[in-house]
């Protein structure tokens, strides 16, 4: 039997089969985002089939993140569903325009790769790695748990992931389970927005400002229930928030209360940028700090080294085992490589992006424009309108990331990637933005 919604037509008899037609209904957009699914009393009746198969085929597609429940108001397709990443969410860039919107790194700013490559294969010549070896290099795991403690990170073992957000997905799968609640920066990264409902866990947004999370904040999401806390301790994905020492004094007083909470702590511009490290890690039972690879060294990179407690690593550790085992060791030794001999030199890197940000930041303020960027690759802009402000800049000729990739309840803005940008470019940017963003006030400024 079949049960018509709109041009959609529901299949199936069993949970899995009823599961599956709707996620490829949603995949080919034949079910939008925020279509409401009926009843599964209505629908087990109109498919001939037992009101708890249809309960059980909604519990799928939830854990799935491709709708969400309400209780009594129902069920309907998630704004942003599991099969559809934010990523999509950006502009269609003109032949001639500027692309600012890609948040990658200036390709003049990453090391030389040749040397590195050539040092890990003759390396991997003398001694192959092969099944059995332990899963991290020693030479990394040392250079890591170096830095580790040069910043203050509590003691713990060192695992290797391929990249940030395995190494969080790890995490989050090995201490929560389906319907659990996280709570999440906003604005934040996309790709945690898009991960955290894709294990069927729910996202529960947090403000942030300059310094970071905001207390109040995070003390109420923790209160509601949250069981894990993400945090971005520098160069803040899409505002440039940086978590300040009395910031994180602030933030360890609330997770204080809440010992079971698992804090993972996101330092992913280690390595390009000098402002000091103020992380979270060790305030609760559970802990785990990572940093990726991808922004210093490149982003094809694809590894990150994180540290924690025992028992998150052991768990980060052990679903690693499971799938791909371990994380390559040329990938590993390469990276070792590059560490050791001090390819990316820190304080020019982050002098460089420093001087295009603070140049945006406060030509924008000249021109009555507040922006936020103290540290990282980008500037945030809140605008009243995310769509007009991007248009208007496509045409002047620079493309911008809107603002709805890295927003959950926040206001609107734009993330304006500074990597492309010469600093003598800069004022003309801000001229364009603080005419996309304010268009009735154009004129002369002092």
């Amino acid at each position: 039997m079949f049960f018509v919604l709109g041009e959609y037509m529901f299949t199936g008899q069993g949970a899995a089969e009823i599961a599956a037609d709707v996620e490829r209904a949603v995949g080919r957009g034949a079910l939008a985002p925020g279509a409401a699914l009926p009843p599964l009393r209505e629908l087990a009746a109109r498919l001939g089939v037992n009101p708890n198969t249809v309960a059980a085929a909604y519990r799928l597609l939830r854990d799935r993140g491709v709708i969400e429940t309400a209780g009594r108001r129902g069920s309907r397709v998630r704004p942003r569903p599991a099969t559809t990443a934010r990523d999509e969410i950006r502009p269609a860039v003109p032949a001639g325009a500027r692309d600012l919107s890609t948040g990658n790194p200036d390709l003049a700013l990453l090391p030389p790769l040749g040397a590195a490559l050539a040092a890990a294969a003759a390396r991997h010549a003398e001694r192959p790695t092969l099944y059995g070896a332990p899963p991290v290099d020693e030479e990394l795991e040392a250079l890591a748990r170096a830095a580790f403690d040069a910043d203050g990170v509590p003691d713990g073992p060192v695992a290797v992931t391929s990249g940030s957000l395995d190494a969080i997905e790890r995490a989050l799968t090995g201490h929560l389970r389906s319907g659990d609640t996280v709570a999440v920066e906003d604005p934040g990264w996309g790709s945690v927005f898009d991960l955290v409902p894709a294990l069927g866990m729910r996202a529960v947004p947090v403000a942030v400002d300059d310094d970071g999370p905001r207390p109040e904040d995070v003390d109420r999401a923790l209160r509601q229930g949250a069981r894990a806390l993400i945090v971005t301790d520098r160069g803040q994905n899409p505002t440039g928030a940086t978590i300040s020492a009395r910031r994180a004094r602030e933030l360890r007083t609330v997770l204080a209360a809440h010992p079971e909470v698992l804090v993972v702590d996101d330092d992913h511009v280690h390595g390009l940028t000098g402002l000091p490290l103020h992380p979270l890690a060790g305030s609760t039972r559970h802990w785990m700090l990572v940093r990726s690879t991808a922004k210093a060294y490149g982003p094809d990179l694809r590894l990150a080294v994180l540290t924690g407690d025992p028992v998150t690593v052991d768990r980060v550790r052990g679903r690693l085992r499971l799938g791909p085992g371990w994380v390559s060791h040329l990938l590993q030794h390469t990276v070792a490589h590059l560490w050791r001999t001090g390819a990316v030199d820190v304080p020019a890197v982050s002098a460089a992006y420093a001087a295009r940000r603070d140049a945006l930041v406060g030509l924008l303020a000249d021109r009555g424009v507040a922006a936020h960027g103290r540290s990282g690759m980008n500037v945030w802009v809140p605008v009243p309108d995310e769509t007009g402000a991007v248009t208007r800049l496509l045409d002047a000729g620079w493309a911008v990331a809107p603002g709805a990739r890295f927003r959950l309840a926040s206001p609107p803005g734009i993330r304006i990637t500074v990597s492309p940008v010469a600093v003598a470019e800069v004022p003309a940017l801000a001229d364009a933005v603080a005419g996309a963003v304010r268009p009735h006030r154009l004129g002369r400024y002092g």
